[in-house]
């Protein structure tokens, strides 16, 4: 399945792709290469570009910002597909690294595909708005991608909401700390 398809089923009809994706074997290269790498571009591309507009900012600075916020992002996906692997089986669900993959890799779609309001920061709100629906994302995807029973899967959401925040809180004062490192050196 083409990427376009992918992504606009994982938003209009994630209970419907779901399963599709829970019957699907990939490996972690596939996932990146074919999905992860160009979705996950999308927040850091539209974030350049809106620094580049409308702040106060040289191209090497806010390119460095998207690289670094980039490649950690990345990193973070890995990370919290590995967390969602073995927090699973805590909750009556299965430790299967590619299964976290595809529940991270799908459920940030709409988190992803909403980071291209980030060109006009004043939209800012509408990206978190698409996160926030990302989490419904994961919920949808719980139960068939990594076999947690229903009755469980609220549980398991939260823990796994929670790892996400701790590693994204991470990962973004590792950008703000490298930014300001590489700014102070380009003055």
């Amino acid at each position: 399945m083409d990427i376009v398809t992918r992504a606009k089923n994982m938003i209009m009809a994630p209970a419907a792709e779901w399963p599709v994706v829970a019957g699907e074997s990939t490996s972690v290269g596939a996932l990146y290469q074919g999905y992860i790498m160009q979705l996950s571009a999308i927040p850091p591309i539209a974030t350049l570009i809106g620094t580049l507009a409308f702040r106060h900012i040289g191209f090497g600075g806010a390119l460095l910002i998207a690289i670094v916020a980039y490649v950690l992002g990345l990193i973070g996906v890995y990370v919290v597909a590995f967390i969602a692997a073995k927090l699973a089986p805590m909750f009556g669900g299965t430790d299967s690294t590619e299964a976290g993959l595809k529940l991270v890799a799908y459920g940030s779609t709409a988190a992803w595909v909403g980071g291209v309001f980030h060109i006009i920061p004043a939209l800012g709100i509408l990206s978190l708005l698409a996160a926030i629906y990302g989490i419904y994302l994961y919920y949808t995807g719980v139960e068939p991608v990594m076999n947690v029973p229903r009755a469980r899967a609220v549980g398991y959401l939260i823990a796994l909401v929670v790892a996400v925040i701790v590693v994204y809180v991470v990962i973004f004062g590792l950008v703000g700390a490298i930014a300001g490192a590489g700014m102070g050196m380009m003055m």
